[in-house]
């Protein structure tokens, strides 16, 4: 859970967090004191009397951390420099448990880019992902995580995240760097 290297934080407001690995969503009052456990792709993971919770970037202030800057695309960007930023931004989505991304985990099958069809101008992201397992409690977070980050990407108006389990994941989908990290060869 949290090691000597951890470190300690203490809630300055009231904050809505998900528990992990349940995923459900409560409210840690003022106050409360833990651990960052966790600190990847702008959410936080916080170990708080036994439990473990995933505090959202937006919310990086109620711990006294600094919330991610606005994502930034040169004026003109054709569907190249947008499909590099997505998948820049897919790799800021981590399992609060497994401190890998969800692209090196082998999660994200497909990533494409549309024209927006009801907005000029505008992209629309589809993106087809799986979960380690499928009766994982993150699973909704970790969809919500991928759409909404996303759609922070400028003329990015919609993603829309498909969870699928054909094919199942496997460690095989892993990058050999994620293999490597969690000793799974």
């Amino acid at each position: 859970m949290y090691s000597r290297s951890s470190e300690p934080v203490r809630f300055e407001r009231d904050c809505a967090v998900v528990l992990v690995p349940q995923g459900e969503q409560v409210t840690l009052p003022a106050g409360s004191v833990g651990y960052i456990t966790q600190a990847l792709g702008g959410s936080y993971t916080v170990f708080v009397e036994g439990n473990l919770f995933r505090v959202a970037g937006r919310d990086a202030d109620a711990i006294g951390k600094e919330a991610p800057e606005p994502l930034e695309l040169p004026e003109g960007a054709d569907d190249e420099a947008v499909e590099q930023l997505v998948w820049r931004q897919l790799r800021t989505c981590f399992d609060p448990e497994i401190p890998i991304n969800v692209v090196d985990l082998g999660l994200v099958y497909e990533a494409s880019i549309h024209e927006h069809p009801e907005k000029a101008g505008e992209r629309r992201v589809e993106v087809r992902m799986t979960l380690t397992a499928p009766a994982c409690g993150m699973g909704d977070i970790l969809v919500s995580d991928v759409r909404d980050k996303l759609e922070m990407i400028p003329t990015v108006a919609e993603a829309d995240v498909e969870l699928v389990f054909d094919p199942p994941w496997n460690r095989n989908m892993m990058s050999e760097a994620a293999r490597l990290e969690t000793g799974m060869f």
